[in-house]
């Protein structure tokens, strides 16, 4: 049996959206998303000095792992940008994870829109012993925060006197 459609049928029987409904639909998303977008940023830097953080403490595990495996020294060297910041005590590093006289175990690029500022301000590498504990004569820390700004997302490692890294949260945008 064939069904047939009456001639007489009105074109208001259709169903879809007009081009108003449409963009209202639009404007009232643009509004929504004005009001996530602060919001995400944060979330986003978060994740980013999170993932930083991670990353510097795993490498520094794995570099006195390296070392007491090796049974000699290995070096973890950061390696400054070669962008020129206006901040001195803000700069995006990477580094290199090397032992002595080898070839180069791990080579981690720059960590971008990240600020790594270690104290003291000399410590430009760390160097395990085949103990697992490092060579400098006091512990040195590295703050991890979002590059230009002081978020409530940083974060510090600090390299204990038996040699395992440890994150902690910095006191007052410093680290303890």
């Amino acid at each position: 049996m064939v069904k047939t459609i009456p001639m007489n049928s009105s074109p208001s029987s259709f169903s879809g959206f007009t081009l108003i409904e449409l963009l209202v639909v639009i404007a009232v998303v643009g509004v929504l998303a004005t009001f996530a977008l602060p919001g995400f940023k944060s979330l986003t830097q978060s994740q980013q000095v999170k993932n930083a953080s991670f990353e510097l403490y795993a490498d520094l595990t794995r570099t006195r792992s390296e070392a007491i495996k090796r049974n000699g020294d290995v070096t973890l060297t950061l390696q400054p940008s070669s962008v020129n910041f206006p901040s001195p005590t803000h700069n995006e590093f990477g580094w290199n994870i090397v032992p002595a006289g080898g070839i180069i175990i791990r080579t981690k690029s720059q960590l971008k829109g990240i600020a790594l500022t270690p104290t003291p301000s000399s410590v430009n590498s760390v160097t395990y012993q085949r103990t697992g504990r490092t060579t400098a004569t006091t512990a040195p820390t590295f703050l991890i925060d979002a590059y230009g700004a002081t978020t409530p997302y940083a974060s510090c490692i600090k390299i204990e006197l038996s040699g395992m890294p440890r994150i902690y949260k910095p006191v007052g945008g410093v680290c303890p």
